[in-house]
């Protein structure tokens, strides 16, 4: 069955099919008000904090996928190189460094103007991005950061995705 198919007959709020996707998915979370739910997302190489938050006033459902980051004062300048490298091969969403906060960001805005509802699978194919892009992009971060890697060179381990298990 597909995700939608059980909505069918509801006109939910977006963050009510988010808190149902993150039951479905058994993702710890937190309704932290009637537009805004946050959330812990397993990934490979960490949990990422997942917030999501319905905006009436421009109609935008808007993520936020993040983890913990510190690195060196003397990396930063080669971190934001690296940050233009891979948003330069993101399509949807965008990675900015939060320093004030010390935090990876992921963010994505999905416009719903007009009336229009989310589907349950977009907002799964949402939060799936924002982590697998996290994921595909974590292990030149810590190469730039803690390895002292140049980011031309860190990118050579996001663009090889691996495929299949071993």
């Amino acid at each position: 069955m597909a995700l939608s198919e059980q909505f069918l007959e509801e006109d939910l709020h977006p963050i009510d099919i988010v808190e149902h996707l993150a039951e479905h998915h058994d993702w710890d979370f937190d309704r932290i008000g009637d537009d805004q739910i946050a959330m812990a997302v397993e990934g490979q190489w960490r949990t990422y904090s997942i917030t999501l938050a319905w905006s009436n006033y421009d109609e935008t459902l808007r993520m936020v996928c993040s983890f913990e980051m510190e690195p060196p004062a003397e990396r930063e300048n080669e971190l934001y190189e690296l940050l233009n490298k891979m948003n330069d091969q993101c399509w949807a969403g965008a990675f900015t460094y939060w320093a004030n906060q010390k935090l990876m960001v992921y963010r994505y805005g999905l416009v719903l103007t007009g009336g229009q509802t989310a589907s349950p699978e977009q907002i799964d194919t949402m939060i799936t991005a924002a982590v697998l892009s996290a994921e595909r992009y974590y292990p030149a971060i810590q190469l730039v950061t803690w390895g002292n890697r140049d980011p031309e060179d860190a990118m050579q381990v996001a663009i090889a995705e691996a495929y299949g298990r071993a």
